[in-house]
């Protein structure tokens, strides 16, 4: 059985977000129905729309017509969920706003995905990932040579968006099965860009990591070598960057170095770093890219060559672990897409289809029975108060996936060896990823160690880690001896590159993945210098998917009362977060590319400069092209037909030199004016306090135990009824082991998340 087997969901969304968050549920075996305003499929021009919209029955159904309008209202009232992604006071206007049809439909999860916020100056411009990303700082947090705003050519913040709504409807849909009630979900576009990019304000100045298109640091950047090809060097971590430096020959040389002198940790900061980086980029120019990774490989040092999208979604990596999948489309032909991304033992995934027409639109879920009611009727609490998490993640992708359960209300334990998550060693960035969690140390390899773990595996419902292929086996914690603990346990594990194929044993980290498979050469342009993206793209991907695992394995549980394994991974993440680029199919276009500091992708679809600050215009559209020229005073050079939106040609050129001669609330004024899709491109300190965010209520401030003071998201998700969000920061190391060692892992608890504002 399908993990959300009998689940009915209602896809009324436009966009990308609302799309594959319907696609996630609809892998896990929900009947999805997706509404149409017209014959024509909504979005068909881009490739990326055959993957969103996969094992979904179409109907066509405009809400702008009051009769069928009216049966769309019928189908809510026959659905568990319903998904919508319009601009605020649109379903409002239509009576389909979460307040009238929750109040309609007492079990109804009425998912609402705003392009950018709930309320305020941006929130009704139309969707846009380019504007999205300079709105909320990740433009400029984005390195670049220039300071300028880079345009990101896959829509990370759009990506996440989407997994956290499936995530997010999956626990409303797990709260149901204990209160008996539906509620409200909003995921909005500030949500998604908070679930992928590091936005928090520290009073206190900590170590972080680097920012440097190709990376900052000597030990966790790009390199070249003599033939030209380009790889990602991952020695994040000491031991391993002094294997590096063993390797190329140059260790000797750094540590001897005066402004190093045998320090190593002298080595990755200025200006000890500047001196590794050129000796190492003189050492790489002395081999060809496949001597140097099979010398690195060979010293079990993490690397991985730049490659094109094509190149890895026909990887063997990819193939082995499923990740894609052709489906045959009766005009188009072979389509390839990215495969289902979580694997689940005992609830596997629905078999991958095309959308298809529903042969009556009046009763488009058949004769597929609806989900079977659970509920014990205690209300109130988060969406997954009451469970219980040992969270065995590190670094990034496992131990985010923790915390996004801490924000949802879990009870998570961080349980870490006794020398604590190597990632402690980057300050704020660990504290960023382990919000919302206790401490617990216990050194697993030894015996009376391991027995009180499995002890509190008895009273545990998830465990979770990232561990290397072979670890779990190595402890004595595989998924079959956790069940014999406790048959009710669900076990998540996160690997790098899956458990089949050629690279199942290696080490995996997140800019592996992005060199491996596509991301950077495609951020920096087809040969050119490939671009490393300061978002931990298929880490924080990994970590939300790897939730909505969990979540769905406790809602599967709730039915037949068993645990299961579930498995996703980097290499998994690496094809989802690109699913609009490398879902392919005979005719279809080429997927954009980017450049060196690329501002944009069209003249039209740019950030420009103006005198105080940068803005970002999304005006592709002809309508949106004659707004533009009005606000600017312009003519025939914008709206003429033949005019080249080349990103750097004179239309571009023109508007460059228009815009510099405005201030950024003077052009904004003028392009609102005129209905031309804009908002400003800031800067990270820029947004905490900016009207916009505090209107949507997007940040909060606490106190972490260990780095004191903060500014940041207080939530990445809100739900209309029960609570959510952190409680505070990260935990120190072992502050909670006494406690829960001496009364099990309901004792000691944090205090419950705060409730909704």
């Amino acid at each position: 059985m399908t993990a959300f087997a009998g689940v009915r969901v209602l896809d009324c969304s436009g966009g990308r977000a609302g799309a594959m968050a319907a696609m996630h549920l609809g892998d896990l075996g929900s009947h999805v129905v997706r509404v149409d305003a017209t014959d024509d499929e909504r979005g068909r021009d881009q490739p990326g729309y055959l993957a969103w919209h996969r094992n979904k029955t179409r109907v066509v159904l405009d809400l702008d017509d009051r009769d069928e309008l009216a049966a769309v209202r019928r189908l809510i009232g026959e659905s568990d969920v319903v998904i919508f992604d319009s601009s605020p006071g649109e379903l409002e206007r239509r009576g389909l706003d979460g307040r009238t049809l929750t109040r309609a439909h007492e079990r109804l999860i009425h998912a609402w995905a705003p392009p950018y916020g709930e309320r305020g100056r941006w929130s009704s411009l139309p969707a846009s990932h380019h504007l999205l990303a300079g709105l909320t700082g990740i433009a400029f947090e984005q390195a670049s040579y220039d300071d300028v705003p880079v345009h990101l050519v896959s829509p990370q913040a759009h990506y996440g968006q989407a997994n956290t709504l499936a995530l997010a409807i999956g626990a409303g849909l797990h709260e149901r099965d204990r209160s008996g009630q539906g509620q409200t979900v909003v995921v909005s576009g500030l949500h998604g860009a908070a679930q992928v990019m590091i936005a928090t304000r520290w009073e206190r100045s900590t170590t972080t990591l680097w920012r440097a298109p190709v990376g900052g640091a000597p030990n966790y950047r790009l390199y070249q070598c003599a033939d030209g090809e380009w790889f990602f060097l991952g020695g994040l971590f000491e031991p391993v960057y002094l294997r590096a430096l063993e390797v190329t020959g140059v260790l000797a040389e750094v540590l001897t170095e005066p402004e190093i002198d045998g320090d190593l940790r002298a080595a990755l900061v200025a200006p000890g770093a500047k001196i590794t980086t050129r000796l190492l980029e003189a050492a790489f120019r002395r081999r060809s890219r496949a001597e140097w990774l099979a010398l690195l490989e060979a010293a079990d040092v993490p690397c991985g060559p730049v490659r094109s999208r094509a190149e890895w979604f026909h990887h063997e990596t990819v193939s082995a672990n499923g990740m894609r999948v052709t489906l045959t489309h009766p005009e188009l032909g072979a389509v390839d897409m990215p495969g289902v991304s979580i694997r689940m033992s005992a609830s596997p995934a629905a078999e991958s289809r095309l959308v298809e027409r529903a042969p009556d639109p009046s009763a488009p879920w058949c004769e597929m029975p609806g989900a079977p009611t659970v509920t014990d009727r205690q209300s109130g609490g988060a969406p997954l108060a009451g469970v219980k998490v040992l969270d065995l993640g590190v670094v990034i992708a496992g131990a985010y996936a923790g915390s996004i359960l801490a924000s949802l209300g879990a009870d998570v334990v961080k349980t870490e060896a006794p020398h604590g998550d190597p990632f402690r060693a980057y300050g704020t960035s660990f504290a960023h990823y382990n919000r919302g969690k206790r401490s617990l140390v216990l050194d697993l390899k030894e015996p009376a160690a391991l027995t009180a773990f499995l002890q509190l595996v008895r009273e545990s419902d998830v465990v979770l880690d990232n561990f290397r292929l072979g670890v779990r086996e190595r402890l004595g914690i595989t998924y079959e001896q956790l069940r014999d603990v406790n048959p009710r346990i669900i076990s998540c594990s996160i690997s790098g590159y899956g458990t089949e194929g050629p690279q199942a044993s290696q080490p995996g980290f997140d800019p592996l993945l992005q060199a491996q498979s596509g991301l950077m050469q495609a951020q920096g342009g087809i040969g050119s210098e490939p671009v490393f993206h300061g978002i931990p793209v298929n880490d924080v991907g990994s970590a939300a998917v790897a939730a909505l695992g969990i979540v769905a394995a406790l809602y599967a549980r709730s039915r037949t009362g068993e645990g299961q394994d579930v498995h996703t991974s980097l290499a998994a993440q690496s094809v989802l977060l690109q699913s609009g680029e490398v879902t392919t199919h005979p005719t279809a276009p080429a997927p954009p590319t980017g450049g060196r500091d690329c501002t944009g992708t069209s003249a039209f679809e740019q950030y420009y400069e103006c005198t105080d600050g940068w803005i970002g215009i999304a005006c592709e559209p002809s309508d949106r092209r004659a707004a533009l020229a009005q606000a600017l005073d312009l003519g025939a050079e914008l709206t003429d037909a033949s005019a080249s939106a080349d990103r750097n040609g004179p239309v571009a050129q023109l508007l460059a030199a228009t815009f510099a001669t405005l201030g950024v609330e003077t052009a904004l004024t003028r392009l609102e004016a005129a209905g031309a899709p804009a908002a400003p491109a800031l800067k990270l300190e820029d947004t905490y306090a900016g009207p916009f965010f505090v209107e949507n209520g997007h940040y909060e401030t606490y106190v972490d135990a260990e780095f004191g003071p903060a500014t940041g998201c207080g939530r990445l998700a809100r739900f209309g009824r029960t609570e959510s969000g952190w409680n505070g920061g990260a935990p120190v190391l072992g502050s909670d082991t006494a406690h829960i060692l001496r009364g099990g892992i309901a004792h000691g608890r944090r205090d419950p998340p705060h409730p909704e504002g």
